[in-house]
């Protein structure tokens, strides 16, 4: 059945369908958790403080080719990059995983922001904010 059928259908439908359809793309989702978190933190960062890429790449003191990369979200961000951001950005990121039979015990702060939460096929779960 396509899921499109002159209704509206909100995102989450949409990508649990393109998941059944492809398996690896769920893989690549649940693997690419933290990288998404961090992208949506850098792209309000830089909106919020009218930052360019080059500009926000000055200020962290990188190329602006590392800018762009961390805000596709592609490519899970190392615990130095991390640790960069957080220094640079005075940002204060908080990163939990847990196995299925404790993923529910995973929380954030009372007022923190929450980025990522992303359960895996396996139940499984990463959970991934910024400090208040």
């Amino acid at each position: 059945m396509n899921i499109m059928q002159n209704r509206w259908v909100d995102t989450k439908e949409l990508q649990e369908e393109r998941f059944r359809q492809d398996p690896e793309a769920r893989e690549r989702w649940e693997r690419t958790a933290l990288a998404r978190a961090v992208a949506i933190a850098v792209i309000r960062y830089r909106a919020k403080h009218k930052l360019s890429q080059r500009a926000l790449a000055k200020l962290l003191g990188m190329p602006q080719s590392h800018i762009a990369r961390l805000e596709m979200g592609e490519h899970n961000p190392s615990v130095d990059m991390l640790q960069r951001l957080a220094q640079g950005l005075g940002q204060c990121f908080i990163v939990a995983v847990a196995p299925a039979a404790r993923a529910e015990e995973l929380a954030l702060p009372a007022g923190a922001q929450v980025l990522s939460d992303v359960r895996a096929a396996d139940g499984s779960r990463v959970l991934a904010g910024t400090c208040p």
